[in-house]
Parts: C-alpha cells; structure tokens; sequence
C-alpha cells in the first residue's frame, strides 16, 4: 500500500480545496485533514503533518510539527508568517501571489473612474434632485503611475493603456514591461512620483517599504494627483497622507488597505474630506478559494513529484 503524505488544511472554508486534490487525481496520494481557523491542532495532527494550507500560525506552531516540510500561505503577503519568531528556517514557504488577478486589476480601475468622473456626485444631487452639470475629468493622455510592477500591475497597465492612460512605474528589475511607457529602478521613484497624475501602490510590506509614502514623497507629487493604495497599508505614514489632503498638496486618496484592520471607528481617514476608505475589498472574489485551489494544488503534485514550487517567497526580500 502506497505511503499517504499527510495534509493539514487549515481553513474554514474547504470545498474547493478537497475537490481540486480530488480532480488533479492526488486522493490516493495524500491523507487530507482539515481545520477550522478557530482551532488548534492537535498533538497528534501536528506531529504527522507534512505540508500545511493556512491563512496564518500563531507562534509555537511550526516548531511542533516536526514532519512539515511545506507550507502554502493563501495569500499574496507574508509579513506575518516572516515575522514569526520561530519560523523553521529550512522550511519552503509558498504564497498566493497571482490570485487576485482577476479581482483587484478591476477594482483599481473602478477606482480611478470614481475619482475621474462625478458619479458620486450625481448621486447626492440626485438625493436633492440638483441638476448640476461638471464635466468629467478624463483619462486619456494622464499618467498612471505604479510603483510595483508585478502580476497585479502589469494587468492594471495593460487595461489602463487600453484607456488611453499613459503608465509608467518601478520594478525591482526594471527591463521592460507591455503596456508600459517607462521602467524606472526604486531609486528613481522621484521621477514617477513627479509626472503622476494618479499614484497607485503596489509594494509589498517590508521593513525598506515601511512608511515608504510619507511628507517628503508626497510633496513631489502633484497637487492635482491622486493617490491609490491597493498594496499594503504600511505603506503609507498615515498623518503625513492626512495632511497632506488636508493642505491640499495632492488631490486626495483612495485606500483599500490599512495598518489595522477593521478601521478602527475613530481614525480620521474617515473623517479627512479628499480620502475615501474602501472596506479591503480590492483582492477579494466570489470565488477566490478556485483561484488559491489551483495553486494550492498544483503546488501540492510538485511536493509529492519532489520538483519545483511554484511562488516560493524570497526571505531576503520579504515576499
């Protein structure tokens, strides 16, 4: 009888899981155990697990599972599972980088046509049945620019282009990427901040990148700009973001990510006019646990067939 490797899922929500094993014809090769978020392991699953699926660990987990030689984090960043004071360090960490692809390039553009065009404000008119006429602002011919151009932003520019936006951004490797005018290193961030007309973040959380939009970035920006975080929320020093919309040294913001999470109800991101809070919602899908499945389970026959992962995070860089 063939060896099962031992699977933990750690997840409240395991359908899709459990029938992509079952479709990829993994069943007979893996003995799949699943857990509630809420949960804790037991000893005895944590002394036979060999690869684990989870969202996060709280520490003291990993060193007790003396067996785990993968682990698939189910989303992109990995900042908690790197902060983990005892994370093993010969152990493979894969992340969901790329399933929010179909989501969050959609939900970007959503949100520079609601800074562009009054529909937002047409609303409230028509709440008092106000005809007011302002012309919308175009896209065509303004910047984009993307400071991370990874899966995420190369989908974004390929639709801003489509757009008639012209987009430019920085890359860790700055050769060449479709659909953008202009590759500048991390140095030459200045640059880009300096001709954007619209600023969207995509970096990921690492201690370079902590606070990394701060008074002195936003003060090269233009004042008619607008800034959008769909990346992390560490990203932003958020009195310095604060007021600079309040002075009116850039147009205003949207984010969708923050440092803590729920807002809390007295942060005054809700109460700055120019900053439109989003609820986290630009990663988010209907069906996003397909998405991570297909990964999960493709990542899953390479563990089995001893090759190569797929989104290996890179220690040193941080995702």
């Amino acid at each position: 009888m063939t060896r099962r490797t031992h699977v933990l899922l750690w997840t409240d929500s395991t359908a899709a899981y459990l029938e992509a094993i079952e479709v990829a014809g993994l069943s007979d090769r893996v003995a799949v155990e699943t857990l509630s978020r809420k949960d804790k392991p037991s000893a005895e699953q944590m002394a036979r697990t060999e690869a684990l699926m989870a969202y996060a660990v709280p520490p003291g987990v990993l060193p007790a599972m003396p067996k785990l030689r993968w682990v698939q984090a189910m989303t992109a960043g990995v900042e908690g599972w790197l902060a983990l004071p005892d994370l093993p360090g010969d152990l493979t960490l894969t992340c969901a980088r790329g399933t929010h692809r179909e989501a969050m390039p959609e939900n970007i553009i959503g949100a520079l046509l609601y800074v562009a065009k009054p529909y937002a404000e047409a609303v409230e008119n028509q709440k008092q049945r106000k005809w007011v006429q302002r012309p919308a602002q175009p896209l065509t011919g303004k910047t984009l620019g993307i400071l991370g151009l990874g899966a995420i932003g190369r989908d974004v520019a390929r639709i801003a282009a489509a757009l008639g936006l012209r987009v430019i951004g920085t890359r860790r490797r700055p050769e060449p990427v479709s659909d953008v005018a202009e590759v500048f290193p991390a140095d030459r961030t200045p640059q880009v901040l300096a001709q954007s007309d619209f600023l969207l973040l995509l970096l990921p959380a690492t201690p370079e990148t902590d606070n990394f939009i701060n008074a002195e970035r936003l003060a090269m920006m233009k004042p008619s700009a607008w800034l959008l975080n769909f990346g992390r929320g560490h990203l932003i020093r958020d009195d310095d973001l604060i007021a600079a919309v309040k002075a009116k040294k850039i147009a205003g913001a949207v984010l969708d990510v923050y440092r803590q999470e729920p807002l809390p109800a007295e942060h005054p991101f809700w109460s700055t006019a120019g900053i439109i809070v989003l609820p986290h919602i630009g990663g988010p899908h209907p069906q996003r646990d397909s998405f991570v499945a297909r990964l999960f389970v493709e990542n899953l026959g390479r563990f089995l067939d001893g090759k190569p992962f797929r989104e290996v995070v890179d220690r040193k860089a941080g995702y």
